[in-house]
């Protein structure tokens, strides 16, 4: 099991938790797909103890559902689910993202820009984990300058419910076309709209919602 820097000091059933989640958000585990825990076990490295508490914390989430015999899924989002999440994710992140422009120093928006400038490069390269990766350490990092610990927290749930699906999107059409109004968020940042910022996000997060729409009308 890899350990980057941002881990390698967490215990183990942590480091557990966050690999599998990085499964879930980032395509490893494609919705509908079966695995069993002794799997898990097998391709972390880890055992049975962290690995179980690391799905009952993401089942607990919604991000995995059990199917019996010991097996777990990413859950297969539905239309009505996507209006529930796309309903609850713009209540929720444009308000991040107008508290994060109001607190984020230019040192922040430094920051926020190479991830963006790396997202960007994923997308010309094609590279669907890295847009993935970046994209959600994109809209993560900024909603933390928020310093809004319940909604940040309700924010993330809520990209661990879209993630798998929105890696669906890019296995059928690539990394082309793909959301990103993340240069219009920091433009307006820089020029301390935090209202422009909040509508950028709420924008960029309306394409995707519609890409996953569009691809499960189509089936």
């Amino acid at each position: 099991m890899a350990v980057s820097e941002r881990t390698s000091k967490l215990p183990t059933h942590e480091v557990v938790y966050r690999r599998i989640r990085e499964m879930v958000l980032f395509g490893e585990l494609a919705p509908g797909q079966p695995v069993t825990i002794q799997g898990l076990v097998g391709d972390l490295g880890a055992g049975m103890t962290p690995v179980r508490e690391a799905i009952r914390r993401l089942t607990a989430e919604g991000a995995l559902e059990f199917q019996g015999n010991r097996r777990v899924c990413v859950p297969v989002l539905t239309l009505s689910q996507l209006d529930e999440l796309s309903f609850a994710r713009q209540s929720i992140e444009p308000r991040l993202a107008h508290l994060a422009a109001q607190r984020a120093t230019p040192e922040d928006i430094a920051h926020l820009e190479a991830v963006d400038e790396a997202l960007n490069r994923a997308i010309e390269r094609g590279d669907v984990r890295g847009y993935l990766q970046h994209n959600h350490r994109f809209h993560e990092d900024l909603y933390a300058l928020a310093q809004a610990r319940i909604l940040a927290s309700l924010a993330g749930m809520l990209l661990l419910r879209v993630g798998p699906s929105l890696r669906v999107v890019c296995g059928r059409f690539g990394t082309y076309g793909l959301p990103d109004r993340h240069r219009d968020a920091l433009d307006a940042m820089r020029a301390g709209d935090a209202d422009g910022v909040a509508r950028a996000i709420g924008e960029d997060l309306q394409q995707g919602i519609d890409q996953i729409r569009q691809s499960l009308l189509a089936g």
